[in-house]
């Protein structure tokens, strides 16, 4: 920081603090949080429903974790899909948009409207990321969606009907945008070859990412598998979570949706939020190298406390992929994962890696346990990583990945908000600092 900004910085300090004990005096929400942890009821839903903790005589209790899409529970949308075919995502979208499940020829017809959605405008390539590449991803997305704004003939036209087009169409077209936005940075900052492939009309999202993002465009069908799968999990978490509430504030004052979808991206990009993954990854790549593929279960342990100590990793003692703000007992994505992850890593030769994941996550549960005193889970962001790495997907793509299965999570709470609440949102803040005269120049 400049020197000068920064003495004015620290000597804002004397008149800008506020006591932490206000929060409490005025109640006000830190974080939108109650006491006990759980969210501040903002809004109503028929979307999603996250369960982490129930309610024993008015006391929270730990619970075993679910998440519901429109009613039907995650594990069983996983369990009942079709294996034979990757367009479970596809389904879900349908089931998260419309409120039920597509029938064969609904979900055939739903999955043509994206499909004819999929190419980019002419110049858009040429234009938005071969003349203009960017050195992050999340930042090029955000770009990429404004700048379909200028596509659009009614791009002001805030319409559920409207909406609901738009949304579509930017989620079509996201494939297409992150692996090209990808394969720009990789050549222009990393002098790698450019390789250009063209998105597929008869495949899949979850197939036309692994066959643009590859340089020989091959896959196999269970990788397509564990993609789409990938996808289903992080395409919805209700309408607190932070990047879907920004969605809706943001829509909430009336504009148009492709200003909604920049701002819910931004919020995806938080460490704290979508960027998460990146976290994980890094701090297991710091653990393996520091203790290898360890089956120690004491050396393990005294890692985590070292983590924890801030005496390892990035000297923030937290154990990344570890505990969620809802989920207590479990995290229902991270166990659908592991269920179907187990047959990839046979697939790619890294049994042995994944055994190392499932014991270090057993090690923190009981570590955090100890130090702590609360019970945890390894959230979905914990294997995600690891499942990306053995589809062979750059870390640069962790999180524009998560953009797109969340799009139509977005979407859909944008258009219910629309339809049941349509209220700007504009909630309150107290006033707690004291009244000043205004002084000249001279007497200052």
């Amino acid at each position: 920081m400049n020197k000068q900004l920064n003495s004015l910085y620290k000597k804002s300090l004397e008149f800008t603090d506020i006591p932490n004990d206000l929060f409490r005096k005025y109640d006000v929400k830190k974080g939108l949080r109650n006491e006990d942890g759980t969210g501040v009821r903002v809004g109503l839903t028929k979307i999603a429903d996250v369960v982490g903790y129930k309610y024993v005589e008015e006391v929270k209790r730990d619970a075993q974790g679910q998440l519901f899409y429109r009613g039907i529970e995650l594990r069983d949308i996983i369990h009942g899909r079709d294996w034979n075919r990757p367009y479970g995502y596809e389904e879900v979208c349908f089931l998260l948009l419309f409120g039920y499940l597509p029938n064969g020829e609904e979900l055939q017809t739903f999955v043509k409207i994206l499909q004819d959605h999929y190419e980019l405008p002419g110049d858009f390539l040429e234009t938005k990321f071969l003349h203009m590449p960017g050195k992050n991803l999340m930042n090029r997305l955000q770009q990429a969606v404004l700048a379909l704004y200028d596509y659009d003939d009614a791009p002001d036209d805030i319409s559920v009907e409207n909406t609901l087009e738009q949304g579509l169409n930017i989620l079509a077209k996201l494939p297409s945008i992150i692996c090209y936005a990808y394969q720009s940075k990789m050549h222009y900052y990393h002098k790698e070859s450019l390789v250009i492939h063209q998105c597929q009309k008869n495949m899949s999202i979850a197939e036309n990412i692994l066959y643009m993002s590859r340089g020989d465009h091959s896959f196999t069908h269970q990788e397509a598998l564990v993609l789409d799968m990938m996808l289903i999990v992080h395409a919805d978490h209700g309408g607190g979570n932070n990047s879907t509430f920004t969605n809706v504030v943001i829509s909430s004052t009336g504009t148009d949706f492709y200003s909604s979808m920049v701002g819910a991206i931004g919020a995806l990009k938080g460490p704290r939020h979508g960027g998460a993954n990146l976290k994980v990854s890094g701090m297991m790549k710091a653990v393996i190298d520091e203790i290898g593929y360890c089956e120690n279960e004491v050396e393990i342990k005294a890692l985590i406390y070292r983590i924890m100590h801030k005496q390892f990793y990035d000297y923030s003692g937290l154990v990344y992929g570890m505990g969620h703000a809802i989920y207590t007992l479990s995290d229902p994505r991270s166990e659908v994962l592991q269920e179907h992850i187990a047959k990839l890593a046979q697939e790619k030769g890294k049994e042995k890696e994944y055994a190392f994941y499932q014991r270090f996550e057993q090690c923190a549960k009981e570590v955090i346990l100890d130090v702590k005193g609360i019970n945890v889970s390894s959230n979905v962001d914990f294997y995600s990583g690891f499942v990306y790495q053995m589809l062979g997907i750059p870390e640069d793509m962790y999180t524009p990945l998560f953009v797109l299965a969340r799009t139509i999570g977005w979407l859909a709470h944008n258009i219910e908000n629309k339809l049941y609440d349509g209220r700007i949102m504009r909630p309150a803040t107290k006033y707690v600092g004291s009244t000043k005269e205004y002084k000249k120049m001279e007497e200052r």
